[in-house]
């Protein structure tokens, strides 16, 4: 199992709050991302400016995509491993925004998420969630 997987399941039960990243306390689907990597491999390798629930909307700005092809390495869709991130366009013609770790693949697939009204949670990767992926990405190697 993927060190990335193992670190965020230790995140179940932390409570959706908007713009944080702090285990236990709150965090949203980047907040969880940022604190994994922060257990994983340190230091955050870029601050991140705050943002509003519809940040990037009205630009069509990609920003999260392009901060993850900043410092993860894009993989192709169908190429799943445990510990990719995922990049979800929630809704057809807006930005990607959403974001998960691929915990279980194979037959039932799932992905750790920070989800409004529920918090950190492991989701089966369900039909309406696969279509909703426009991007995979692995993390560095640790050092």
């Amino acid at each position: 199992m993927s060190v990335v997987v193992t670190v965020a399941r230790g995140w179940f039960g932390t409570p959706y709050v908007h713009q944080a990243s702090t285990h236990g306390a709150g965090c949203d689907c980047l907040g969880l991302v940022r604190g994994v990597w922060r257990e994983v491999f340190g230091r955050e390798p870029e601050p991140v400016p705050a943002y509003t629930p519809d940040w990037s909307e009205p630009e069509g700005d990609e920003r999260l995509w392009r901060a993850a092809l900043r410092h993860l390495a894009p993989k192709p869709l169908a190429e799943e491993s445990h510990g990719d991130l995922l990049l979800f366009r929630m809704r057809r013609g807006t930005v990607a925004k959403h974001l998960g770790l691929q915990a279980e693949t194979g037959p039932a697939p799932t992905f750790i998420h920070a989800y409004s009204g529920h918090g950190v949670i492991e989701s089966a990767l369900t039909p309406p969630w696969e279509r909703r992926i426009v991007a995979r990405f692995a993390f560095p190697e640790r050092t």
